[in-house]
């Protein structure tokens, strides 16, 4: 829509102020897709917002209830048959994969039990990094929106107000009536920056807090575990110096 338009247009009305459609569909083409592409990343974050939540509930849940059967006084090797048998998640994952590298070592007659103590500790911190990774999958997305979207708001609010004041100079006519319009519209694209902004910055520093507690409670299931097969190490290791 070019200025001349805008200032015939009837939605150079006051009226057309209060009502969000009326604004949007009088904006000017850039300023719409300013709009509809914040509208997008908006529901995008929403989307992930959601799934993050829903995710790390299911963790903080799988983690409480192995911690209980963990510290319940079963042998490792039940709980270890009947966590390898489903899909693990959180602290089962790290307890899985720490004991087939134990039972690796030990089911081979002619294992050394020199570095097997730092084999599983580089195991656990594999399975860490690729626990959290999947808790902070997509978390990016929302710092970009935060941080992205009141810019972008912001180059249609100044677009914008570049047609209204166009429209002002093709109509030499600078009453409210012409010139409130356009600002509205413009003002309304800053709005709609910030409408996305504010939720993603919000709930990426609140999940980001949640998946930092999720690892510090991993890594120290991680040193009590490695503590627990380090002593078992030294008693196998004992054992064997005594045969021998």
């Amino acid at each position: 829509m070019n200025p001349a338009e805008i200032a015939a247009s009837p939605l150079a009305s006051p009226a057309a102020e209060i009502t969000v459609w009326g604004m949007f569909w009088g904006a000017h083409i850039v300023v719409k897709t300013v709009m509809i592409g914040l509208l997008l990343a908006s529901v995008w974050c929403w989307a992930i917002i959601i799934d993050k939540v829903l995710l790390l509930r299911r963790t903080r849940r799988a983690m409480d209830r192995f911690d209980e059967a963990f510290w319940s006084g079963n042998s490792l090797d039940d709980l270890y048959s009947k966590a390898s048998e489903r899909p693990t998640t959180g602290l089962s994952s790290l307890f899985v994969a720490a004991m087939r590298e134990w039972k690796r070592s030990i089911q081979n007659p002619h294992a050394s039990f020199m570095g097997l103590q730092t084999r599983i500790d580089k195991v656990l911190d594999v399975s860490i990094g690729r626990e959290v990774e999947k808790l902070e999958a997509n978390l990016l997305v929302l710092a970009t929106v935060a941080s992205a979207s009141p810019f972008v708001g912001l180059f249609g609010t100044v677009w914008g107000i570049m047609t209204a004041f166009r429209s002002i100079a093709a109509s030499k006519n600078t009453s409210l009536a012409v010139v409130a319009p356009g600002i509205a519209e413009a003002l309304f694209a800053t709005a709609i920056g910030l409408f996305a902004a504010i939720p993603a910055l919000i709930a990426y520093n609140k999940l980001q807090s949640d998946v930092a507690k999720s690892q510090g409670r991993m890594e120290t299931f991680a040193d009590e575990f490695s503590a627990i097969l380090s002593r078992q190490i030294d008693q196998s290791a004992g054992r064997g110096d005594r045969a021998a």
